[in-house]
């Protein structure tokens, strides 16, 4: 199996009577950046959370790097990395801190020079021995991901990674994310910043509510809606594709898109 995978078999969550993500199947292999789009309560949190071991599945079964986790749990949170919305810093630790916090959580030996890169690459290098609570809350975020990055992780996913960053933080993470899947990482970003993700992803998963309905890249899916023009946008194909009716397709159409 490819190590910087994700393999997803009828996953099921509920909470309660509600049924958050119901019966949802799909597979991201190393390399890809895919964007996991749709209306607030469509799923997308509470997927990315089962993959990172945070909740468990009540039916269904999730691979993360070649490791089930229901079987290996740790193999699995070793290999990867997950930046939740609004991560949360601790105030009274710097910004060196928090990376050293994350290497001695990881057991990363001799992590020095590697938190020095990545500081340098998220444009923190200056703010090293700045407090957490000193920060704007671009900076905070893009500490939040410097921290998650220290180990190298195989699959990486974030759920709304832009909020409060700047153009250029934006372009910043984008080039630090496209580095990671040109070295194999499986990378999935959740946001609402339909035009941001539009020049990241590649690939594109559409929940509405909870539920798969779209998996594919831009071109495949507004040819699945025709009545968008081939050039649509991705803010166009969303709409279209979350508030048309529900067609979502089968699994025969869904392997050839």
């Amino acid at each position: 199996m490819d190590p910087g995978s994700i393999e997803v078999s009828s996953f099921t969550k509920c909470f309660g009577e509600r049924i958050a993500v119901r019966d949802l199947s799909f597979a991201i292999g190393g390399g890809e950046i895919i964007g996991l789009v749709g209306p607030n309560g469509a799923g997308k949190t509470t997927t990315l959370r089962a993959l990172a071991g945070v909740l468990a599945p009540d039916a269904g079964r999730l691979c993360v790097a070649g490791h089930d986790l229901a079987v290996d749990p740790l193999a699995a949170k070793r290999r990867l990395a997950l930046v939740p919305d609004g991560a949360q810093l601790y105030p009274s630790l710097t910004v060196w801190e928090h990376l050293e916090l994350s290497a001695q959580l990881y057991d990363v030996d001799t992590w020095e020079e590697d938190a020095r890169a990545l500081l340098a690459e998220l444009d923190l290098a200056e703010r090293e021995g700045d407090l957490a609570s000193e920060l704007s809350h671009g900076m905070s975020q893009k500490v939040a991901v410097t921290a998650a990055l220290l180990h190298r992780p195989q699959v990486l996913l974030f759920d709304e990674p832009f909020t409060g960053l700047d153009p250029r933080g934006i372009r910043t993470l984008f080039a630090a994310l496209r580095r990671r899947a040109e070295d194999g990482a499986a990378v999935v970003v959740s946001s609402h910043l339909l035009s941001q993700i539009e020049g990241l992803c590649t690939r594109y998963l559409v929940l509405v509510e909870g539920s798969l309905r779209f998996d594919g890249s831009m071109q495949e899916i507004s040819a699945r809606l025709p009545t968008l023009r081939a050039d649509a946008s991705l803010e166009e194909i969303f709409f279209e594709a979350t508030e048309g009716p529900d067609e979502a397709p089968s699994d025969s159409e869904a392997k050839a898109l």
